[in-house]
């Protein structure tokens, strides 16, 4: 039968807004839209599969034991990236022929040539990117609108503290960011969470007693937090 109806009492301004999405779900032409949906997925769909390089065995069997059951995960992948029906729950069936499929992964012990020869077939185009410079990560932290000084700014308000951190003390974090990638494991731009947390460990802690206060972060105080980073890293290059 229909649906039955439930009766509640709203203020004014909360029962517009009901009446309005109401009007709204009725004025749509739900198979009309499921159609669409399917139809710009089909089309204009993209496909990311992360952390490919994990599935891949090395020429070199460094990771000895685990060869068949990752070129089975690749097998696995084969008809999702030709071109198969895959069958979802609100959508229905969605054919991923002309679906864009990209691959991506670090192959620090695997090669993208180590992938079993069907799938490279599939992934015909290959793109090495290059390494953050020092400039990049200064443009991460000043370009976005949410950037990690602006995220430290903000929680800092909440307890009254104004932090203020200066531009070149922005390049040292950079360059302090850019340095323990080159002389260590480079993990790219996640680095900067590592090196922005030591520089203000000392400051979120103490926030409380800082209320109404303004704190200035500048270059001596970053190389003060991370010397012992970079120190140590250094060190490791001629540990045998």
């Amino acid at each position: 039968g229909a649906p039955r109806t439930q009766r509640r009492r709203l203020p004014v301004k909360e029962a517009l807004k009901a009446v309005e999405e109401l009007e709204m779900e009725k004025l749509l032409d739900s198979e009309e839209v499921q159609r669409r949906a399917v139809e710009a997925c089909e089309q204009d769909g993209i496909v990311v599969i992360d952390e490919i390089d994990k599935v891949v065995v090395p020429a070199d069997g460094l990771r000895a034991g685990t060869g068949a059951s990752d070129e089975g995960v690749q097998q696995d992948l084969l008809p999702l990236i030709e071109g198969t029906t895959v069958q979802t729950k609100q959508g229905g069936d969605i054919r991923t022929d002309h679906i864009l499929f990209i691959a991506s992964g670090a192959f620090h012990q695997a090669k993208p040539a180590d992938m079993i020869a069907e799938l490279q077939g599939r992934l015909p185009i290959r793109v090495e990117l290059q390494p953050l410079t020092q400039d990049d990560f200064y443009r991460i932290l000043t370009e976005p609108a949410t950037n990690l000084i602006r995220q430290n700014q903000e929680l800092l308000a909440t307890e009254g503290v104004t932090l203020e951190v200066t531009d070149d003390a922005v390049h040292a974090i950079a360059e302090s960011a850019f340095r323990a990638n080159s002389h260590t494991q480079n993990i790219g731009a996640r680095r900067l969470h590592s090196v922005v947390e030591r520089v203000m460990e000392e400051i979120s802690f103490e926030a409380p007693e800082l209320s109404g206060q303004v704190v200035t972060v500048n270059t001596e105080l970053v190389w003060k937090k991370v010397s012992d980073i970079l120190e140590a890293q250094d060190l490791r290059r001629h540990l045998i």
